[in-house]
């Protein structure tokens, strides 16, 4: 009976031995996009094109940002990938055919101050939210799951501007960021899909 470690797998007809530590992203960039089609799944491709993120198979992840991680500029992230390769990515998407609807997509991440603990990546899409707000929501999102962790709770029918006020007192929070795509529904009645994105660099 053939024995295989589990750190090997088949790969292109080859046995591959992979290193279970680099299942942990180093880095990751954020990115968006927006296409218009007549055909929803091929609106989606071009939101993805947009987002320079249309060569990679994607696989969506949930939403730590793993101890340590850099964030990289877009141009810097894709330089690392190579076409065709299975990326991790926290993925917002949001797609409408009526015209005048706005879809929104967003990714926000909350960075801890101590590096060798782990943050919280969100997404969130929806129709008809502006982008600043898309922004703030995201963003106070991801804030808001970190600062759990470290055993703050919060009234669940607060105001977001209540609880940024509870968790911007507390230094274990060292920044926050986002990525927002939204768009409006032309009168052509073509599909019109929204993406923003985490990507994640093993």
């Amino acid at each position: 009976m053939l024995v295989v470690p589990d750190d090997l797998f088949i790969f292109g007809g080859s046995w591959l031995r992979v290193n279970r530590d680099d299942w942990t992203p180093h880095a990751l960039f954020m990115t968006c996009g927006q296409g218009s089609h007549r055909e929803k799944l091929a609106s989606f491709e071009l939101a993805l094109r947009d987002a320079s993120i249309e060569c990679y198979n994607l696989i969506p992840v949930s939403s730590i940002l793993p101890p340590r991680c850099e964030i990289l500029e877009r141009s810097v992230g894709l330089e690392q990938l190579q076409p065709g390769q299975v990326v991790p990515v926290v993925l917002a998407r949001s797609q409408s055919a009526v015209p005048g609807e706005q879809p929104g997509a967003a990714v926000g991440v909350a960075v801890p101050r101590d590096r060798e603990h782990y943050g919280y990546l969100s997404e969130h899409h929806v129709l008809g939210m502006g982008a600043q707000e898309l922004e703030d929501y995201v963003e106070d999102l991801a804030a808001e799951m970190l600062a759990t962790t470290y055993g703050l709770e919060f009234d669940p029918e607060a105001s977001w501007d209540e609880k940024r006020e509870l968790w911007s007192i507390d230094n274990r929070i060292v920044s926050t960021r986002s990525v927002v795509e939204t768009a409006t529904v032309g009168p052509e009645h073509c599909w019109t899909t929204v993406v923003a994105a985490a990507v994640l660099i093993l």
